[in-house]
């Protein structure tokens, strides 16, 4: 398990979000990208601009917003976000 420092510390280290991240195409901490990865259980860890950030259920929301799984918000299917990718956004 992450100790509160390790945690701490990826936050104050973490690039910019990427178009994909922003989209709620890949995760916010291990960029797995869930079109390549459908089976992965991507939960909402945080808003951006009026959208949700996306991280993968269990280390990766733990990392980024502090619960396993994540915010008690649902995401939008991933064909959805594939859509609004594409478009440009929302």
């Amino acid at each position: 398990m992450y100790s509160q420092d390790s945690i701490s510390g990826h936050r104050r280290g973490r690039p910019e979000p990427t178009p994909e991240m922003l989209s709620g195409l890949a995760c916010l901490i291990c960029t797995t990208d869930y079109r390549d990865a459908p089976d992965t259980e991507a939960v909402v860890v945080s808003h951006r601009d009026g959208r949700q950030l996306l991280a993968c259920r269990g280390t990766c929301a733990r990392m980024a917003c502090g619960a396993v799984g994540g915010l008690d918000e649902t995401p939008p299917p991933l064909a959805e976000r594939v859509r609004g990718h594409r478009s440009g956004g929302s």
